[in-house]
């Protein structure tokens, strides 16, 4: 029995040996991982488009007047970046001023950037509606005058100049020396580009019969068509004229087979067997004068003109009509001479 307490004693000793010298299991802490935080990223500012809305008179295809604002346009959209950087909108064949007026404010209460009035009629529409619309830029010719509001812009061509260009040109090239003229209304560019023309052709030639007509209208086709006819009856081999009405003059040149002067826009591809020259407007020019003092916060208050020394307006030739080389010479001097200040054009 003693044996026995002995060895139980013996072997309890041992269990407690062996539990002392085992290892413990040590829980490891637990190490939070420090809580990053990314920093924000600003998005980077998207500069909204300069929009663009334009009230004209006649269709943006109309070979004149209102194909050069068109035309102005695309390409300054072209130049900036595309539909990005500006988007433009446009109302066509508001020959009714009242329609215009309306079309004017529409755009101007839309929140268009600038909204050109493109017609010296519209002047008293954009006077009387650019003062509701502070914040707005309005443009409009052709003029110089600004009404001394800070938020209008005016624009003028100097068209007297290739007008005075093609009349040297006409003169030189006319064999029965009698010329047409038709125009619209004694205004604007319409009357400049006239003037200009039967100065050119006087200088020249000073026993040269140039017949000049208003027929009172921008948009009346069939009078120009009309008003031309009464000069090839009169025996004019060589017709002008100007405004978007001049499509039905150059129509019946082209029957009688007679030379067209065109300005405004190009118009050979009208009648291209017909148009000798054209003085094309480049408004854009311009345009990109405007868009630039607007961007400095100035939304108006001055004028500009457009001519052959600042590339707003560009002589473009006709290479189907076989144009004389003493004439193409004449032509390059009058050009070179208008730039440089030698020739001094004296309207009538």
């Amino acid at each position: 029995m003693k044996s026995t307490l002995k060895y139980l004693s013996l072997l309890l000793v041992l269990v407690f040996l062996l539990g002392a010298c085992a290892p413990q299991q040590v829980d490891e802490p637990v190490v939070e991982e420090p809580v990053v935080e990314e920093p924000e990223v600003e998005e980077p500012a998207v500069d909204e488009p300069l929009t663009v809305a334009i009230v004209s008179p006649s269709a943006a295809n109309d070979f004149a007047f209102t194909q050069s604002i068109y035309d102005a346009i695309v390409t300054l959209q072209e130049d900036m970046g595309g539909e990005d950087a500006l988007q433009f909108a446009i109302s066509e064949m508001m020959f009714v001023v009242d329609d215009a007026a309306a079309a004017i404010r529409d755009y101007a209460a839309q929140g268009y950037d600038l909204v050109i009035a493109h017609g010296s009629q519209y002047g008293s529409s954009v006077q009387e509606i650019a003062p509701d619309f502070p914040e707005i830029s309005f443009a409009w010719g052709t003029t110089v005058e600004t009404f001394g509001q800070p938020n209008i812009y005016a624009y003028e061509a100097a068209s007297h100049e290739g007008g005075y260009v093609m009349g040297v040109m006409a003169a030189l090239m006319t064999e029965s020396k009698v010329i047409g003229v038709v125009g619209p209304i004694e205004t604007g560019d319409a009357k400049l580009y006239v003037d200009g023309f039967v100065a050119g052709v006087l200088a020249t030639d000073p026993d040269i019969d140039v017949r000049v007509t208003y027929i009172g209208t921008f948009s009346d086709v069939a009078l120009a068509a009309e008003a031309a006819e009464t000069h090839l009856a009169a025996g004019a081999d060589i017709l002008t004229g100007t405004a978007q009405m001049v499509v039905g003059a150059i129509g019946k040149a082209e029957e009688a087979g007679a030379l067209w002067f065109g300005t405004q826009a190009d118009q050979q591809s009208f009648a291209p067997n017909t148009v000798v020259a054209s003085q094309v407007y480049h408004w854009e020019v311009i345009l990109e004068d405007i868009v630039a003092k607007r961007a400095d916060n100035q939304l108006g208050g001055e004028f500009f003109i457009i001519d052959l020394a600042n590339g707003g307006q560009v002589m473009v030739f006709n290479e189907n009509i076989d144009i004389p080389a003493e004439v193409m010479e004449a032509a390059e001097a009058t050009i070179q001479g208008i730039i440089d200040g030698t020739i001094t054009i004296e309207l009538p």
